[in-house]
């Protein structure tokens, strides 16, 4: 065999080696539920710790991951849908993070509903997507790449005061026993303050 020949042959034998792997490198990303349909109705003011979502990279590549709240197209002329949920009423922990192929992230979801909402059904996704919206990888472009989890929920109907209620009483479940430390300092503090007050009024007077 010559040398150019042999040339040829290894270029050729390299080609059929690495081609392989950039064709089926891609982006994948996958999720652990496909819907969370919450049955009882939920209170306006209220904070809610939703199922934790399961992100999975499908694919062969590591990626950068993005989780938020996106709709469905033409959701407000279809009254099977609902309504939309604002996405600052969303908390995603966490909301960013980079996954190696075949790995899980775990996300962390929180609803807080403002005292003041339109009674009635809600429907959003919870969708996981790479950073990117396009990625290339080996001349093959991935666009869109995503997954999402339907979730579903009912407000009840309710006055603003009563959102103010619902409002407190979650965030005394939820930070209980500290926010009783928290008032207990306070009173404390309270407390010594007026008593030095007045004892330094009473030895003043003598």
């Amino acid at each position: 065999m010559s040398a150019k020949s042999a040339v040829k042959f290894l270029i050729l034998s390299t080609l059929v080696l690495v081609l392989p792997v950039m064709v089926f490198a891609r982006i994948g990303v996958g999720v652990g539920a496909g819907k969370i349909h919450l049955n009882e109705p939920l209170k306006a003011g209220g904070i809610y710790d939703l199922p934790a979502i399961p992100v999975i990279n499908t694919g062969d590549e590591s990626s950068e991951y993005l989780f938020s709240i996106q709709y469905h197209e033409g959701q407000e002329q279809r009254n099977d849908m609902g309504l939309k949920p604002a996405e600052s009423w969303f908390n995603f922990t966490p909301a960013t993070f980079p996954l190696e192929p075949s790995k899980v992230q775990t996300v962390k979801v929180t609803l807080t509903l403002p005292a003041k909402i339109k009674p009635g059904n809600y429907f959003a996704y919870l969708e996981a997507r790479p950073a990117k919206k396009e990625a290339t990888i080996g001349g093959v472009t991935s666009i869109g790449v995503a997954a999402a989890t339907q979730l579903w929920f009912t407000v009840a109907p309710s006055n603003f005061f009563q959102g103010i209620y619902y409002r407190f009483i979650s965030l005394y479940s939820r930070y209980h026993p500290w926010d009783t430390i928290v008032l207990a300092v306070i009173f404390v503090a309270a407390l010594l303050w007026f008593v030095s007050k007045k004892f330094k009024f009473q030895i003043a007077r003598k």
